[in-house]
Formats: structure tokens, C-alpha cells, sequence
């Protein structure tokens, strides 16, 4: 039986991640191995934001709420690292999902295999200090707010940071109105 097969009776003919049948592909987990533990079955919505994940359909990926309590390994992984993904975007729904996802430790591995891969930048703040998603910093000095009309003060702290696809820059809620700050006006706190 072929892996297309294998995964189409798996999950009844519909996508593993968001329950839909339209144009149902396989999607090997990478690092992929050609067998149908390590592949999962995907629609033409999840395998578009899997394969080019710019831009990013967060609403679309609300579906993961369920898909994360398969139990099926390769599902898991999919779910675990989009959820991570999203949460470092400053989804906080995704970092509660991730907060309360099960996995075995082999499972667990697997899905980290991602983050080995990251080489990406580090976001660094004035001191050197790397920064992640969820960070709280504090700024070191006034910023002219282009377009709200405010300035922020130095000394403000702003919780729970996003971090961009810029190192340099980050994101942050300061007055009620989500800014970009660039990194090295603040402090982590």
C-alpha cells in the first residue's frame, strides 16, 4: 500500500491538522523519512503554509487546537512546531496550547529538531542580553511613537515582547497600540 494510501485510511480521507478534504496531499515531517509514520496527511491550506509559511494564517491555525491531542507522533510534531511558531509571533493562545501539549520524549525531540536548526540572529537588547518572544524589557530612552502621536517614556516596561524577523527590532504593546521598538532602546527586565 502506498504512503498516500496509508495516511488517506489513517485519517478517513480528511486533513490531520484541520479536519478538511480539499486537495489532500502527503507532507513529510522533516527531517522526512519515506514512510507514513513520518509524513502526515495535509490539505492544500496547510500544506501552502507549511511549504511557504510567509505570510503566516494565524486564524487558519486555530485548527490546531485540536489536531495537537492526536496520537498519531508526526501529527504532533507538525502541531507542536506550528504552535511554537505562532507563539513566537506573540500568540498567546498558542503558548497556552503549548503550555498544556503532552508528548513522550522522542516525540519531543523530534519537534525540537526544528529549533537545532534555527540559525538565525539572536535579538539582543542595549546590554547584549538575548531576548525571546514573551520577554518583558524596559525602554532606556524617550521614543518618538511614528504615527500614534505619543512619546514613550523612558522607563516604560513592555510586556510580553514579539520578536520580528528583523534581530534588530521587536515588537511590543506600550499605551494600548502595538509598536516596533528597535532592540537596542531597551533592557530586559
Amino acid at each position: 500500500m502506498s504512503i498516500l494510501n496509508t495516511l488517506i485510511e489513517r485519517a478517513e480521507n480528511r486533513c490531520e491538522l484541520c479536519r478538511s478534504s480539499k486537495g489532500l496531499t502527503v507532507y513529510e515531517v522533516p527531517p522526512a523519512e519515506a514512510n507514513s509514520d513520518k509524513c502526515v496527511l495535509v490539505c492544500e491550506t496547510c500544506s501552502n503554509q507549511l511549504e511557504n509559511p510567509e505570510p503566516v494564517d494565524i486564524h487558519h491555525w486555530r485548527c490546531l487546537n485540536d489536531s495537537m491531542w492526536s496520537q498519531v507522533p508526526a501529527v504532533q510534531v507538525v502541531s507542536w512546531r506550528r504552535l511554537k511558531v505562532l507563539a513566537d509571533l506573540g500568540e498567546t493562545w498558542a503558548q497556552e496550547q503549548l503550555d498544556m501539549m503532552y508528548m513522550d520524549d522522542e516525540t519531543r525531540a523530534w519537534a525540537e529538531m526544528a529549533l537545532a536548526d534555527d540559525t538565525r540572529e539572536p535579538t539582543l537588547d542595549s546590554n547584549g542580553t538575548p531576548l525571546q518572544a514573551g520577554d518583558n524589557v524596559v525602554l532606556i530612552k524617550n521614543l518618538d511613537v511614528k504615527g500614534g502621536g505619543f512619546t514613550a517614556k523612558r522607563g516604560t516596561a513592555v510586556r510580553g515582547i514579539s520578536l520580528s524577523d528583523n534581530p534588530l527590532h521587536i515588537e511590543g504593546r506600550v499605551n494600548g497600540q502595538r509598536i516596533v521598538i528597535i532592540a537596542a532602546y531597551v533592557k530586559k527586565s
